[in-house]
């Protein structure tokens, strides 16, 4: 693919890794070449800064080469792009305190070259101070590199839609988008400011090198808009098309809505149709596009779509669509841990051994069900040895009032049993009650309603187990990864006791199949992290040539925000009307969680909701392009690691 046809697509220069981690440590090199070269010239280098969960990696890893390598942030001076309005500076939400423990506490930072837009100020300051940090952006020199994210809105910084390309530093309203996904952090959309100050889209644009950058999913759509759209001010992104040094950086999952990742072929990007993954992909795109069943299309309609070369290369159409027919056809399975005494060929999970031993490893306490549920039930009719490993206590997503509730209730006990030598439950109820009636939004619970919180949750994920089939006394494993429980919607980095607790469970199980959640989508990054923690135990197994991996299968789920594309599909369930309706009971045992989840993410639905609107949706992508018609499918890939 030459430059010009990636130019006729994309309209912002843009480098795609497979993953955030490698794309954070690329980015944080660039950023650490520009300070050293600042430093050799006896220049200052002047950074634009971000805050949110995108560049969190990207600053431990400039902490780690302050602190092993020796970049020196001495030569530094930093402006950030926004604060919320109002907002004190060591509040839990408050940027000032993001940067200072994710980055300004641990480098070498000079404290008067820090500057971040000041949420205390008097209203009828504001406007002075904005003046004010443009003036002090000017003193310092210009911004050498400003690093953005990327808000679902196509906001950068704070700029909602409507804002226009020579903005300035000023309050602005947010969007209700924007608060939406801010929600988490402060518990609960009511609680998040509706103002904050933001740098402008113009004293964005006057930055020397702009470097923005995406992850995940969730990101995929408006990263289109921004880097192929026309420029609007109804995203605000899109602007960056007009500056003359702009890096897009994006990890596979953002980059899957581009042209030359999604559709390669429209763009004269070179294929070479030996992939069958890649055939697959080309073949249901033209199939959805045109709303025919695959066995139905024409080498007519290969050729106006971009598609000869596939012709040229694998043949006529009707030996392509037999083939990727075939394909799809052979991932759908209703034994997902195989069919015993039985032909395994074509068959997307191998028929011996059985019973096999599977471990379901879930985030939260309830992913298990929500996105795998009938999968689950139907591995436990069939017979087999199922666990599930619950990774997080999920405390921070239950409501006050149910920790009110639940103390209340073991006060009552205590007293209705006359139980002697039984602690004081009625001053436990005072207590949890004085605390949650003083706490101010966003404030961490006590440990005790923490521990309460906790065990709401996991008395739920047992009774689901019951309801499954399962005695949660053997079958359920509550990990409580450390890096989970800060009491906060901002975790720890992943550590090493996390990954050692995931290798010791996986050897004491040994499991023939393990299941985890794939959904990176997960607004707030759990689920990211509990993968991680997967693969680097599963890797370190392997690398230790551990003897029971050498039959073991790793299988990726998908539900609760997210779901596998039909042409990435490797196993396929389907499922009844009445295994729907036995999932669903499933979910229901999550009673916390019922009606009105406290993090709901941007999609308002109840999870129960969600996960059968995508799993009636993937059968009806079957349906559609020409396979058997069921209720719902619940879907997977496999990973070899």
């Amino acid at each position: 693919m030459t430059a010009a046809d990636v130019l006729h697509a994309e309209r912002i220069p843009t480098t795609i890794y497979s993953d955030s981690e490698q794309a954070s440590i690329a980015a944080a090199g660039e950023i650490a070449a520009l300070i050293r070269q600042r430093a050799r010239e006896g220049r200052p280098a002047v950074l634009g800064l971000a805050t949110g969960s995108t560049p969190t990696r990207l600053y431990e890893e400039l902490v780690r080469l302050h602190q092993e390598e020796g970049l020196s942030f001495q030569n530094v001076v930093t402006f950030n792009l926004d604060e919320y309005f109002p907002m004190a500076p060591d509040s839990l939400q408050s940027y000032v305190r993001f940067m200072r423990e994710y980055l300004f506490d641990h480098i070498d930072i000079q404290p008067e070259n820090v500057h971040i837009p000041d949420g205390t100020v008097p209203a009828d300051q504001v406007a002075e101070f904005c003046r004010r940090y443009e003036e002090q952006i000017r003193e310092a020199g210009g911004i050498d590199l400003q690093l953005l994210g990327i808000g679902r809105t196509g906001h950068i910084g704070f700029n909602e839609p409507g804002s226009g390309a020579a903005s300035r530093t000023r309050l602005i309203t947010l969007d209700h988008i924007t608060r939406t996904d801010a929600a988490s952090d402060f518990y609960g959309e009511e609680n998040v400011p509706r103002r904050a100050i933001t740098m402008g889209v113009g004293t964005i644009l006057e930055a020397r090198q702009i470097m923005l950058l995406a992850w995940g999913e969730g990101k995929a759509a408006v990263v289109k808009r921004m880097v192929e759209g026309d420029m609007t001010d109804s995203v605000p992104a899109t602007y960056l098309q007009k500056h003359a040094s702009v890096h897009v950086i994006l990890d596979e999952a953002a980059a899957a809505e581009l042209t030359r990742v999604k559709t390669p072929w429209l763009v004269g990007l070179d294929q070479h149709w030996h992939d069958d993954a890649q055939v697959r992909k080309a073949v249901t795109w033209l199939a959805r596009t045109l709303q025919k069943p695959i066995l139905k299309l024409t080498a007519e309609e290969y050729n106006e779509h971009g598609l000869s070369g596939l012709l040229a290369e694998s043949g006529g159409a009707y030996d392509i669509n037999i083939r990727v027919f075939n394909q799809l056809q052979h991932t759908i399975t209703g034994w997902p841990g195989g069919k015993p005494h039985a032909d395994d060929t074509h068959r997307p999970e191998r028929a011996a051994p059985f019973p096999k031993r599977a471990l379901i490893f879930s985030p939260h306490p309830d992913d298990d069900v929500i996105s795998m549920g009938g999968t689950l039930l139907r591995l436990v009719d069939q017979g087999h040895e199922v666990h599930v490993a619950y990774q997080t206590s999920g405390n921070i997503a239950v409501f006050d009032d149910e920790a009110i509730r639940f103390a209340d209730f073991v006060a009552e006990y205590d007293e209705a049993f006359s139980l002697v030598g039984a602690p004081p439950s009625d001053n436990l109820y005072r207590r949890v009650a004085d605390t949650l009636k003083s706490k101010q939004p966003g404030q961490v619970d006590s440990d005790e309603v923490q521990q309460i919180k906790g065990l709401i949750r996991r008395g739920e994920a047992r009774s689901a187990l019951r309801y499954a089939g399962l005695d949660p006394d053997t079958r359920a494993h509550f990990q409580d990864l450390p890096f989970y429980e800060t009491g906060r919607v901002r975790k720890k980095p992943l550590g090493e006791e996390d990954i050692q607790l995931t290798i010791d469970l996986l050897n004491r199980l040994q499991p023939h199949q393990i299941y985890a959640a794939g959904d990176l989508s997960d607004p707030h990054g759990t689920h990211r992290v509990c993968l991680a923690a997967i693969f680097e135990a599963v890797r370190r197994l392997k690398a230790a040539g551990t003897p029971w991996l050498q039959d073991c299968w790793v299988w990726l789920y998908r539900g609760a925000w997210q779901e596998w594309d039909v042409a990435e599909i490797e196993m396929a369930v389907p499922l009844s009307p009445q295994e729907l309706t036995r999932k669903r009971r499933a979910i229901f045992k999550h009673q916390s969680q019922k009606d009105r989840p406290l993090f709901p993410g941007a999609d308002q639905r109840e999870f129960w909701q969600r996960a059968e609107e995508r799993n009636r949706t993937t059968a009806q992508l079957y349906d559609q392009l020409g396979l058997p018609e069921y209720e719902a499918i619940e879907a997977f890939v496999r990973w070899k690691f």
